[in-house]
């Protein structure tokens, strides 16, 4: 009596490669586990909330403290500019997106400085080297203050940036109102607009 082995050719199969009842059971439940891990993604990505929808911590606080150096030499502190709006901008100069929105943060600063009405913008680079940002900005354009060094990781770390580009609305009395993982000049004069139409109405009455 001839025995074959699950796994070892029997007579008559003239060496070809014989696929087992093991073997089957094996690729079945490979085939089982890789189905399953890959439903279990698809349900992780089509469920969890995207960055829009992440609220961040920071909204509805007291701004965190934010000085440092800045590319002209100067020391940026935003306590002095309590009383105004600031717009607190992350970017690198590496960040493909941060590219995208630069033409909306300049036509919004420029239209707000030729306005003087006390709305202001800040960057603060994220991970990226000063030369970088520098060569950016004279190609570029953006005549507002952009702090470097040695803070910016620790500003970061306040805001709770989590990658960039993000932005952050700072109300007059210091307190964030909003969070951009993408601006747009329209969407930030949306806000301000917004937040300051009742003290508009209520000085009125």
């Amino acid at each position: 009596m001839t025995v074959v082995e699950e796994g070892q050719p029997g007579p008559g199969d003239g060496g070809g490669e014989l696929v087992t009842k093991r073997g089957s059971h094996v690729l079945r439940y490979v085939a089982i586990a890789v189905g399953v891990v890959v439903v279990a993604l698809i349900v992780v990505l089509a469920t969890r909330p995207s960055g829009d929808q992440i609220e961040a911590k920071i909204v509805g606080r007291a701004v965190p403290p934010l000085t440092g150096e800045t590319l002209d030499g100067e020391t940026y502190d935003i306590d002095r500019y309590r009383g105004d709006w600031v717009v607190v901008n992350f970017f690198a100069e590496w960040c493909t997106p941060c590219r995208v929105e630069h033409p909306e943060l300049v036509r919004f600063d420029t239209d707000h400085q030729a306005a003087d009405d006390g709305v202001r913008l800040v960057s603060v680079v994220y991970s990226d080297e000063t030369e970088n940002v520098r060569e950016f900005f004279a190609q570029e354009g953006g005549d507002w203050p952009v702090v470097i060094g040695e803070t910016t990781g620790r500003i970061a770390l306040d805001f709770g940036v989590s990658g960039v580009p993000e932005s952050y609305v700072v109300a007059p009395d210091g307190t964030v109102v909003a969070k951009f993982t993408g601006v747009t000049q329209a969407g930030l004069d949306e806000v301000i607009a917004r937040y300051d139409a009742p003290s508009a109405e209520g000085s009125g009455s």
